[in-house]
């Protein structure tokens, strides 16, 4: 037994060292929250995906803003149609080019055109509302940053209250150490004196090292937590972060409500995403309709590179109507109306979930609640009941069990009640995260 408790002894100083080689670096709720709004990483890919749909949104700015194009192209032909062209577009036709014998075999004619054209759209009605979803996806992951912010707020609020959990298990943890020690030497003492047994003193021991046990997880609680904070402020180094306040009962401002708000920043997003379904939608039936636009261009002809001796324009509009293509269109149609009905039974899916997760949170917050008065209860019972077997053991009226017992109970209670403390406040923020709109 003595070999063992010496080996617990040694692995707990090599783990305390360790523990005390890394940084330890003071931190408020308030700094994380500004590296994290700042850092995370999840909340710049909802960014990157905002700007993403604003760039598709822009596109659609096509559908009415005209298309522009210049070209420069030069070419030499003895094709009798082209050379003979070229010349008339170049203005340069005399009566001898008609000769039948030079209009069937025309020498080299080299002809370079300068282009310039313009193409603007006058009706399109799938176009149109193409950009009308495109606009309702764009808003949608306006709101969808927002919402990420609000719940990486409430990941830092349940993180920190984690953190400050784990220092209250070191500390009472490392109380409890000191008190099974100096039980220990008491033990020892009396075993000497001959009014205890061996086996007494081994139950102290074995007391001893199962607190030194649970010291070692709580202290490895201590750096999870860390790490967990450092993913989310997207930092590198390995820190052990300690929290510039302990753990308390905190007070959040819940609104009170019986239903989840339409005006939620995720719900209303997710109502957007409907809608855009929906345009998108009209938009693959508006593609059987004709479309309506304008057209013109100016070209200059020189038989010399980057002149342009001659010119000529062009202008006009065009109707044009694809009557069938197959029954692509239909096919397109019927899968654009079917993603809409499955966007509307998404959102009330979503709704419907949130609604239980309230209602859910409201009984979670409600039974934290009554555990917090029954367990802070408790405490003050085990405490007492501790204090007075310690005083009676010393006085070698109690059994070493028992006191072993109030020790081991009272330490629990402490336990019991932080984390209670921890439950009670993550249920408030997680009713606030819910009921924020």
């Amino acid at each position: 037994m003595k070999k063992q408790i010496y080996i617990f002894s040694f692995i707990f100083i090599i783990a305390s060292v360790v523990m005390q080689a890394q940084q330890v670096l003071p931190i408020t709720k308030a700094e994380v929250l500004t590296k994290v709004s700042e850092e995370n990483r999840s909340i710049k890919i909802s960014e990157q995906e905002y700007l993403e749909a604003k760039a598709d949104f822009r596109q659609t700015n096509g559908v009415f803003l005209p298309n522009i194009t210049a070209s420069h192209t030069g070419m030499a032909t003895t094709n009798p149609l082209m050379a003979f062209g070229s010349k008339l577009n170049q203005e340069i036709l005399t009566a001898s080019d008609f000769n039948p014998n030079l209009l069937n075999n025309p020498g080299q004619v080299e002809n370079f055109a300068t282009r310039i054209e313009i193409q603007q759209p006058l009706i399109n009605m799938d176009g149109m509302y193409q950009r009308k979803a495109a606009k309702s996806k764009m808003e949608a992951l306006a709101l969808k940053i927002e919402r990420t912010s609000d719940y990486y707020a409430f990941e830092v609020e349940k993180a920190y209250m984690q953190l400050q959990l784990a220092y209250k298990g070191v500390d009472v943890l490392e109380k409890a150490l000191v008190t099974a020690i100096e039980s220990k030497k008491i033990t020892e003492n009396r075993f000497k004196q001959g009014y205890l047994q061996r086996a007494d003193v081994l139950s102290v021991d074995v007391r001893v090292s199962e607190v030194k046990n649970q010291l070692q997880t709580a202290k490895s609680n201590v750096e999870n937590a860390s790490n967990y904070l450092s993913f989310l402020m997207n930092e590198t180094s390995d820190v052990i972060y300690k929290p510039s306040d302990s753990l308390q009962i905190g007070h959040f401002k819940i609104i009170n409500s019986e239903t989840i708000s339409e005006n939620r920043s995720d719900i209303k997003a997710m109502k957007l995403a409907s809608n855009a379904y929906e345009t998108m939608s009209k938009a693959d039936n508006m593609a059987f309709l004709p479309r309506l636009n304008a057209f013109g261009s100016y070209e200059l002809y020189d038989d010399q590179i980057f002149q342009g001796d001659a010119s000529g324009y062009i202008f006009g509009a065009q109707l044009s109507w694809t009557i069938l293509e197959g029954t692509k269109r239909f096919g397109k149609a019927q899968k654009s109306k079917a993603e809409f009905e499955k966007s509307k039974l998404k959102y009330e899916q979503y709704v419907s979930q949130n609604q239980l997760e309230l209602n859910k949170a409201k009984r979670m917050l409600t039974d934290a609640e009554n555990r917090l008065n029954l367990t802070k209860l408790a405490l003050e019972q085990s405490e007492e009941s501790f204090r007075i077997r310690t005083n009676r053991y010393e006085e070698g009226l109690e059994k070493t069990t028992d006191l072993l017992l109030a020790e081991t109970q009272y330490s629990q209670k402490q336990l019991e009640y932080y984390q209670t403390i921890f439950e009670y406040n993550y249920a408030q923020s997680y009713l606030y995260f819910l009921t924020k709109n």
